[in-house]
């Protein structure tokens, strides 16, 4: 679970700016909250903002951060650049730090962990955890070098620090030599923080999901959730057309792609379509199925490629094995332009997922940018469940604030009065003759 996400002086956040989702005391929708230790956290965060405002970059500031914790022992190589952007719209802040922190839960425990750089060198990390809710410090380090606690273990970090270079990070290298409470906080970031930017094409999803029924189910439904017509897929490798139901004859290099299409097949099944899938050896192609009829009134199946599907439905479909993950296994999912090609009941759809316990049985959380207006209402999002960025003009930074820090009657129009610009974060428009 993410408690708070904290950036400063990266791209157009020049100050700093702090996503928080534990729950404000707020008596509306108290039913969607997710509890832990006595505190309730949001279930779901809804980010708005004009173009160019800075919503995106929230979301880039996110993705690097985890990207960076995770692959830091592999990309950092001795002269390798830290991969920050500072804030480029004045004379001091490229001198600065760009700052990142995560707050967490993973397997019952809090976490907090953070660093800043510059994009010569690390200059500050730590690690802190909460075990049987009492703080402990797990390693702390400043430009002028390490600082670990007195302990049974303080030897063995302090020789894995002899390996760590300025551009490196000491949790990402602790992690590779085999130092276990570091890999127990980096499994969070391992496996729990999904980005949709990672799920842009359904046939790579069937690849690695392929011995996983419940991730290809959710591929399919989801395109029956779109109520788009799909009756059925087909799979094709090339040209050489081979049955599925017989393996034996399959390269031993595409039997994953094939556990993976058996598997989506049965999944088809299941909802009630009987469909035989073919394969070729090669790539790997979909075909969808529509009901069509003929000019004399028979109703026929007619194939469409997966390609000439409506943008709206390639894209549930592909963020439907995202979802799926974090609702079953408790993570977080992030989206830029949730909005993007999908109506607004798919967009409540998928929201309402996360806001229902029964399908969010282990406190998974959605973050998503928007344009959707249609959202703005306190029946769908708690007020607290609703954050704008805007930029000033004069110095080009963007801020981060919540509608929960606005004093608001209960029965406001949010999404007239956000319009009316009440709340800022929407475009300045001047016509021009």
């Amino acid at each position: 679970m993410l408690l708070y996400f904290l950036v400063k002086n990266y791209r157009s956040f020049r100050d700093e700016a702090v996503l928080d989702l534990e729950a404000v005391k707020l008596k509306d929708s108290t039913g969607i909250l997710l509890p832990n230790n006595g505190t309730e956290y949001l279930p779901s965060i809804a980010i708005y903002g004009k173009n160019g405002g800075g919503k995106s970059n929230l979301v880039r500031a996110m993705w690097l951060a985890v990207q960076f914790i995770c692959n830091a022992q592999k990309t950092q190589t001795e002269k390798a650049p830290v991969p920050v952007r500072q804030f480029a719209l004045n004379d001091y802040s490229k001198k600065e730090p760009t700052a990142f922190e995560f707050g967490y839960i993973q397997e019952g425990t809090k976490y907090v962990y953070g660093f800043s750089a510059t994009r010569e060198r690390i200059e500050t990390e730590y690690l802190k955890s909460w075990p049987n809710g009492k703080e402990k410090k797990i390693f702390s380090r400043t430009i002028d070098g390490f600082d670990f606690p007195k302990d049974n273990e303080k030897r063995k970090k302090e020789m894995i620090a002899e390996a760590v270079g300025n551009n490196q990070l000491f949790f990402a290298i602790s992690c590779t030599m085999n130092y276990q409470p570091c890999i127990d906080a980096m499994q969070w970031f391992r496996e729990k923080i999904v980005f949709s930017r990672d799920y842009t094409d359904i046939n790579r999803s069937l690849l690695d999901y392929g011995e996983d029924e419940a991730m290809l189910q959710a591929i399919v439904s989801a395109a029956k959730t779109a109520d788009v017509g799909i009756q059925d897929m087909n799979f094709e490798i090339d040209n050489q057309v081979l049955d599925l139901n017989s393996s034996k004859d399959f390269p031993e290099e595409i039997q994953g792609m094939i556990a993976a299409l058996r598997a989506f097949n049965e999944a088809l099944r299941q909802n009630g379509n009987e469909a035989e899938i073919q394969l070729a050896g090669g790539k790997l192609k979909s075909t969808t199925y529509h009901s069509g009829t003929t000019k004399d009134g028979q109703t026929l199946s007619f194939e469409l490629s997966l390609s000439d599907e409506s943008d709206g439905t390639r894209r549930l479909m592909t963020l439907a094995p995202a979802i799926e993950k974090t609702l079953k296994n408790g993570g977080v999912l992030v989206v830029d332009e949730l909005e993007k090609e999908l109506h607004i009941k798919l967009m409540e759809y998928v929201i309402n997922r996360y806001h229902n316990h029964v399908s969010n049985p282990h406190g998974a959380q959605l973050i998503f940018t928007t344009h959707e207006t249609a959202l703005l209402y306190q029946e769908i999002l708690r007020r607290d469940q609703i954050y704008f960025v805007d930029k000033d003009n004069k110095d080009g930074a963007s801020v981060l604030y919540s509608l929960a820090d606005f004093n608001i009657r209960n029965d406001m129009n949010i999404r007239k009065a956000y319009l009316l610009g009440k709340f800022g974060a929407v475009p300045s428009i001047e016509e021009v003759y």
